[in-house]
């Protein structure tokens, strides 16, 4: 989990950001950060797939010369991260992104740093108390956050969101419930304590919270009530009360890998998913609860492998998969054959000659064929696919999928992250300060053909609530439904 890093901070005269203070750290000059600057813009206009979908050039424009001037002074890798970062956040995608400076983060809470013990759950745009690793009794998870620093919370979300890649405010915000106290940190500057108004049963009260190290946090952290932790196990196949089938399939990659090719190896996986489905099968199951809450997503080479179980005829997750080609993008691929041809795999080598096929700046169709079901024993009960706010990538993907041939039921809250995506991620390096630049070079539509900027919309809505405690009460309203229908 990521905390709150307190550390040096110094203040901008054209932007109201701040920035880690690095003595030892390499500092660039203006004249180099400007070049980057410029490279990073000509860059997304040469390789993205739609720069200017949710901003329109105009007002991207004007923000460029803004961000360009404001580079008068050096800074360092980690600094200029944070102002470059803010301009890739305009863009409104996901995928377009400058990542911050996680690793000088962490360092410093290796290190002993203090952090802001509280994590958040932003609901309809309020604040509530995730988990509480303050020491403080008083603070009770659940609680509503109303201001920090006597600033109304709303404000302050308004301007953390401002480091945040997204398409909708409700994926901004269901990403800060992992990193909001880093970007309150970019936005506040050091500080030893905080002081919050909350508010508890519609009664205010005010508490100053205290920073604390990882160490502390930890401790504070065992010694309260325990949330639902949806991270362990990481995969499971259980048969629940009434004979319902629960599937957790987790990551839709080798998350134990050792090496690059290791990642992509699915055979560990799918002998997992033939296992549980056999288990399912033994156990005459029929209702299956797919959870895909907190899947942070993968590759369709995993989730194909699952989906077949139980589709009943050909399918893909995407109906048009529109792809840019550009210096950028040829290049970042090469590099990823050269480097490690095996890890690469087909959908690089796929690429390649893709790239070689055409002239810099055209729209080709990536094809991909489809997958086809099990030619037996297929899985012929009811599937539902449990989905948040944070089933993510591929996860999401799976939902549109499943939704889209009708394949099953979805079920849970709207995914936060879009069905039709600007998405295929690459990078580009920018030569001076070695800062990746993140982007989308393709247009991914839902199998439907809605290209629509939304979320997945579950079926059959759950209230996923603030709190969720190990009882698990938003699974057993799943298993209800199941039985239900």
């Amino acid at each position: 989990m990521r905390w709150f890093l307190l550390a040096c901070v110094l203040f901008s005269a054209s932007l109201s950001t701040k920035a880690l203070c690095e003595p030892s750290a390499q500092q660039f000059s203006p004249a180099e950060l400007r070049a980057d600057f410029e490279r990073m813009y000509d860059g997304l206009q040469s390789a993205h797939i739609d720069l200017y979908a949710f901003t329109p050039k105009a007002e991207l424009d004007r923000a460029y010369s803004q961000f360009l001037a404001g580079l008068s002074a050096p800074m360092t890798k980690s600094e200029a991260e944070i102002r470059f970062e803010m301009f890739a956040a305009l863009v409104h995608m996901g995928h377009t992104r400058v990542d911050a400076p996680f690793a000088t983060w962490s360092k410093y809470l290796e290190s002993g740093g203090k952090a802001f013990p509280l994590t958040l759950r932003i609901v309809d745009g309020k604040s509530y108390v995730a988990t509480n690793e303050s020491g403080l009794a008083d603070i009770h998870t659940g609680d509503e956050i109303v201001a920090i620093n006597r600033e109304p919370m709303a404000t302050w979300l308004a301007r953390t969101e401002r480091h945040v890649s997204a398409e909708t405010a409700y994926m901004a915000h269901s990403l800060m419930e992992y990193d909001f106290p880093l970007y309150l940190w970019l936005e506040l500057g050091t500080a030893e304590r905080v002081d919050l108004t909350l508010r508890r049963d519609g009664v205010p009260y005010s508490a100053t919270v205290p920073a604390r190290t990882k160490a502390e946090m930890q401790t504070f952290g065992s010694a309260g009530p325990q949330p639902l932790n949806l991270d362990t196990p990481m995969r499971d196949a259980k048969v629940l009360e009434h004979n319902v089938a629960y599937l957790k399939p987790g990551p839709f990659y080798n998350a134990d890998a050792k090496t690059g090719a290791d990642e992509w190896d699915v055979s560990g996986f799918r002998t997992f998913i033939d296992a549980s489905f056999s288990k399912f099968q033994a156990a005459n199951c029929s209702r299956l609860i797919i959870d895909l809450r907190g899947n942070p997503g993968g590759d369709n080479l995993f989730s194909d492998a699952m989906v077949a179980w139980f589709a009943d005829r050909p399918f893909r997750f995407f109906s048009k998969f529109k792809v840019r080609v550009s210096p950028e993008s040829t290049s970042a691929n090469a590099e990823r054959i050269a480097h490690d041809a095996e890890a690469a795999g087909p959908v690089s080598q796929q690429y390649a000659k893709l790239y070689a096929g055409a002239r810099n700046g055209d729209l080709v169709d990536f094809e991909i064929a489809p997958a086809q079901p099990r030619k037996e024993g297929r899985f012929a009960g009811k599937v539902f696919v449990l989905i948040d706010r944070q089933s993510y990538s591929n996860a999401t993907s799976v939902a549109a999928l499943v939704q889209d041939y009708r394949f099953g039921t979805i079920i849970g809250e709207e995914t936060s992250d879009m069905a039709t995506a600007h998405g295929a991620m690459e990078k580009f390096i920018l030569p001076n300060t070695g800062i990746a630049v993140g982007y989308p070079k393709a247009l991914i539509v839902r199998p439907n053909g809605d290209e629509r900027p939304r979320g997945v919309v579950p079926d059959i809505a759950i209230k996923i609530p603030v709190v969720q405690s190990p009882a698990d009460t938003v699974l057993q309203e799943a298993a209800a439904i199941a039985l239900r229908h």
